[in-house]
């Protein structure tokens, strides 16, 4: 049983590299240094270095190498250290990996899992940022966001079975355990039920498929990542006060799961959109245009959205707390819609 998504992860990795031998890892650091955040630890050791290769600090060549060994047979994980820095390799990314299968009319597959950790820790501008929506913006990209052990697991093995390119984001908050750090330990702490464990056995979780975390009728938290774990500690504060809340983790951006969203909302007539991107054009944008063009008639009240303010994130940790979304401005938001009658 695997207690914390670091653990979740590599035990993911490992079982794919054992059911697989196309299954390759590559990525600054990740052998013998065992990853920035010590996913990788021991598979180098378990699986030498030509399936586990540490590679030169160049983004550029981390991504474009993965695209030619997906196109040419292996099955690349490949690792960024921020996922701030993927944009040293967006050509090779959005203009290649994304399109290949399509220019090629199916007769090639680009079957590569980009793995970034992602989200603000005191990092300052250039390491701290959520680039869900860039991603999400490119046609021929899934992107993945787990926020449990449970679902890290599952949804990594889907990632690493899919003959298309996989952005699989990984907030750094949830890396450390069933009690981490910052910003995320209150809510993990009182919420471990929800903080689902990987089971050892063999498992995967479909793309597309949101996750109720907690049922409610009065209102929708759609969250992804560390999020979800604030969305269901607001949850409980507000259940104190005689609301009730639904949290729903989408787990996936690309595809979206349009269909639960939609049947959330029509039970609880009220929607808070909470996720660290900053708000403007992301993924709770486009979230919130699917509730103006397909739920609008369920509605009783305006949308809100609860995402990072548009500006690079504060070295500051007082300015990063002012920037980034937090647990209080969840709650406001959950008030604020439950105002309109």
């Amino acid at each position: 049983m695997k207690k914390n998504i670091v653990q979740a992860l590599r035990q993911g990795l490992l079982e794919e590299m054992e059911r697989d031998s196309r299954v390759v890892l590559l990525g600054e650091d990740i052998g013998v240094f065992g990853g920035a955040y010590r996913v990788t630890e021991g598979l180098y050791q378990r699986f030498g270095e030509k399936r586990v290769r540490d590679t030169p600090i160049s983004e550029a060549a981390i991504i474009g190498a993965a695209v030619g060994a997906a196109m040419t047979g292996l099955i690349p994980v490949a690792e960024m250290q921020f996922n701030d820095f993927i944009a040293c390799g967006m050509d090779q990314l959005c203009n290649q990996a994304a399109k290949i299968r399509s220019m090629m009319g199916g007769q090639v597959s680009v079957p590569l899992v980009l793995r970034a950790p992602m989200g603000a820790t005191g990092r300052a501008a250039q390491h701290s940022q959520c680039l869900e929506g860039w991603f999400m913006h490119c046609p021929g990209l899934k992107v993945v966001l787990p926020s449990t052990p449970y679902d890290a697991k599952g949804l990594l093995k889907t990632a690493v079975r899919d003959e298309n390119p996989v952005v699989f984001l990984e907030h750094k908050m949830l890396y450390g355990g069933a009690s981490p750090g910052g910003k995320a330990k209150s809510a993990v702490d009182s919420l471990s039920n929800v903080y689902a464990p990987a089971p050892d056995e063999e498992y995967t979780i479909p793309f597309g498929k949101a996750d109720v975390k907690r049922a409610g009728k009065d209102v929708t938290i759609i969250a992804t990542s560390l999020m979800v774990h604030l969305a269901l500690e607001a949850a409980q504060h507000l259940g104190r006060e005689g609301i009730d809340v639904e949290v729903l983790d989408l787990r996936t951006l690309v595809p979206l799961d349009r269909e639960t969203i939609l049947v959330s909302v029509s039970k609880t007539g009220r929607v808070v959109i909470a996720m660290e991107e900053v708000v403007t054009a992301g993924a709770a944008a486009e979230i919130g245009a699917l509730m103006a063009e397909q739920g609008l008639f369920y509605l009783k009240s305006p949308v809100k959205r609860v995402c990072a303010v548009d500006t690079p994130i504060p070295f500051a940790p007082a300015m990063e707390t002012d920037a980034v979304p937090g647990l209080g401005d969840i709650e406001k938001a959950v008030l604020e819609v439950m105002e309109w009658k």
